[in-house]
């Protein structure tokens, strides 16, 4: 957060009119807003300067904005980024959450959807304090972190964050992928979305934690559970 508490947004959007309308309510929000015209500039930016959230066109000059996204998460920036594509179907959905986005909206878009998830992004932003949960060894805390027997840390994204905390909060129960959808993505027409992105995003936290992840349980035909 910025020295006065408001919220930090980075906004990489090539249309000059989008990128002011975006500014624009941001600013009305109460954010300190920055934003840039072209890929090279906002990976430089999201590289260099601390941010709340990143707002990601997919379509820009010089670097299209999913391997802008990539790259940030490679280097260990862990902000929540929310995508905008003018492409509504499912697999560029797919390729934006698997570069690291938290979110995507479609253009065009209203003012009202883009601030209802402006608020979403920031609100359970894991910056925000809340109670420490345990899932076996794993604490998970509000930096964005996993910390294994209170010694070894591992860097967790937003959204694998968020996909913990659903699951530990519901520790020894089934939660299925629909409600993983809507409490981890804010996905109120979960039913309308394609189940496997949760199945990869799972798959990836596994592999992340390690020999941890076998305590994230696969529950045939019904979702997953964690026990411990």
């Amino acid at each position: 957060m910025s020295v006065q508490g408001r919220p930090r947004v980075l906004i990489v959007e090539d249309e000059v009119g989008i990128r002011r309308g975006l500014s624009d309510v941001l600013r009305f929000s109460g954010c300190e807003v920055s934003a840039v015209a072209d890929g090279p500039s906002g990976l430089q930016l999201g590289l260099t300067e601390p941010w709340d959230l990143v707002v990601l066109d997919i379509m820009l000059p010089q670097l299209d904005g999913l391997s802008v996204c990539r790259e940030l998460r490679a280097q260990g920036r862990h902000m929540p980024i929310l995508m905008l594509t003018a492409k509504g179907d499912e697999d560029d959905v797919v390729r934006g959450f698997e570069a690291g986005a938290d979110d995507y909206v479609i253009k065009p878009f209203s003012v009202r959807e883009l601030s209802a998830r402006f608020a979403a992004l920031l609100r359970r932003s894991p910056r925000q304090p809340g109670k420490k949960l345990m899932i076996g060894e794993l604490e998970l805390d509000d930096e964005r972190s996993a910390l294994i027997a209170g010694e070894l840390s591992i860097e967790l994204t937003t959204r694998e964050l968020r996909l913990l905390r659903v699951l530990a909060l519901e520790a020894g129960r089934i939660v299925s992928r629909r409600r993983l959808l809507q409490e981890a993505w804010d996905m109120n027409n979960a039913e309308l979305v394609e189940t496997r992105t949760v199945d990869m995003h799972i798959a990836k936290l596994r592999k992340k934690l390690g020999q941890h992840g076998e305590l994230i349980e696969t529950v045939r035909g019904q979702g997953y559970r964690v026990c411990g």
